[in-house]
């Protein structure tokens, strides 16, 4: 089971991470192209719109590429974790349809106009499709990560024991949970910042090999405008996510800052040895002084949350889900023999379900995500962050100084920070799931209940596919964008 667990979590990983290579430039880059466009259909400047065309070519290749990984990822979880589908599917799958039927149907049908309907459409219309095809991968993403978000922090919802199954009661909780709305707003923007860095890039090889100059600076300042809006909201959603996290998975928090004993006035750890006094309590709580529970506290001793109310330890939350599930299982077997036993197991079990989750771990240590691995994510992914965020100021002050063309050492800088902003992405989301293990939902469902009983063998030879297949789909991408933007002229 330990190997098949493992297995199956890698090829999710695997796929979720090719996956995110394609979503946010699909998301950034649709914003800036959209904006150009609009620019064109403002002014009647045709340079506008040839430039709009070409970013529009790029976003079409990277997104047909981003369509086939996504239809695999959603796929396994009917294949590798079959018992998690079974177990949360009624509320899981509810958001996962609608994003189905609705967004990806209205891409679409948008893209087909957005890209044969240049010289068919009244210049407002395909401006019009242009902006719903953006707006659809954008509700797209909506209703993804409402189902990614009601992992992070379960809500709407109620345990049914004849069915055995966690059954969908408020929608609305699901759909605009607070987690939801901040998890949205942070990984678009950043996906703005994503295909912001992209047009900068791509320009900056321009200017670097002095070929379509006007082209170029002026993409840059689009992008620029376009990124710093991205960085500041998604600043602004990270500090509430801070928050969010803080209240709803302690644990997490924990580890991406390696606090082993909470306190109050919590420094934040910049690199090991190096701490800022109170900022963590700052970014928690928004207190100076306010209390930050440990991995200690939340695995041994329990502690008392910033609300005021009592947590209990990891070991009595476990003992309270043995409790549970045991109460569980009786209530399964007595139920057609002796209703009345059957009852009395069920109202033991009413008394511990909150905790129902935690009767499959073994110890409080199982609570623990890798710490290492978290801590080190979320520091490259506020580094680099930091990284491209400079970028975008120096594009715009060297866009009001008329120095873009001449400045070669910002254009390698913008290079650089091409792949930098997929690795600060790439690290978000492993903050984001390693940080909520062991749990495939947290405080409900561990990852080692959730998974389908296969064989590894089986699980090996889809991972070996799904790997050559998204490494050539991945290739044939780079490929044919670099010769696009080799063959362009403005």
């Amino acid at each position: 089971m330990n190997e098949l667990l493992f297995l199956s979590r890698f090829q999710f990983a695997l796929t979720a991470c090719y996956h995110w290579l394609f979503v946010p430039l699909t998301l950034g880059l649709g914003i800036v192209m959209s904006v150009m466009e609009t620019l064109y259909v403002r002014s009647g400047d045709s340079f506008w719109k040839r430039t709009a065309q070409f970013w529009q070519k790029l976003f079409g290749i990277n997104f047909a590429v981003g369509v086939a990984t996504g239809i695999i990822l959603e796929f396994e979880f009917g294949t590798n974790w079959s018992n998690y589908s079974w177990f949360v599917g009624d509320i899981f799958g509810a958001p996962l349809a609608i994003e189905g039927i609705l967004a990806f149907f209205m891409e679409a049908t948008f893209i087909a106009l957005m890209f044969f309907g240049w010289e068919k459409l009244s210049r407002r219309a395909h401006l019009a499709s242009t902006w719903l095809t953006v707006l659809g991968a954008t509700i797209s993403a909506w209703w993804i990560l409402v189902a990614n978000s009601w992992m992070q922090h379960p809500v709407g919802m109620e345990f049914n024991p004849e069915t055995v199954r966690n059954e969908m009661l408020d929608f609305f909780a699901v759909a605009f949970s607070p987690t939801a709305v901040i998890k949205f707003a942070h990984t678009v923007l950043s996906g703005w910042m994503t295909g912001a860095v992209f047009v900068i890039a791509v320009s900056c090889w321009f200017l670097l090999k002095r070929r379509n100059v006007d082209m170029a600076k002026r993409s840059i300042k689009v992008a620029a405008i376009v990124g710093l809006i991205g960085s500041l909201g998604c600043m602004g959603a990270g500090d509430a996510s801070g928050v969010d996290i803080a209240k709803t998975q302690p644990m997490k928090l924990a580890a991406a800052e390696g606090l082993e004993q909470g306190s109050n006035a919590a420094p934040f750890s910049i690199v090991p040895g190096v701490e800022i006094p109170h900022m963590l309590s700052i970014l928690a709580t928004h207190d100076f002084n306010g209390f930050v529970p440990g991995i200690n506290d939340i695995t041994q001793s329990g502690y008392t949350s910033q609300q005021g109310e009592t947590v209990k330890s990891g070991a009595e939350k476990i003992a309270e889900g043995k409790l549970a599930l045991k109460a569980f299982n009786d209530y399964r077997q007595l139920r057609k023999t002796d209703p009345a036993a059957a009852e009395k197991a069920l109202e033991e079990f009413n008394a511990h379900k909150s905790y129902f989750g935690y009767g499959y771990l073994s110890s409080p240590e199982n609570l623990v995500p890798n710490v290492p691995v978290v801590y080190w994510a979320f520091r490259l992914m506020i580094g680099l962050g930091s990284f491209v965020v400079l970028i975008f100021l120096l594009a715009l002050w060297l866009g009001y100084k008329q120095q873009l063309e001449r400045f070669k050492l910002f254009h390698y800088a913008a290079l650089l920070a091409l792949p930098c902003v997929y690795i600060a992405g790439q690290c978000g989301w492993i903050v984001a799931e390693v940080g909520r293990q062991p749990w495939a939902i947290q405080g409900l469902l561990p990852v080692n209940a959730g998974v389908s009983s296969l064989s590894s063998g089986h699980v090996v030879a889809t991972t070996c596919i799904f790997a050559v297949i998204f490494t050539a789909l991945l290739v044939a991408e780079i490929r044919i964008m670099l010769r696009a933007i080799r063959e362009y002229q403005a």
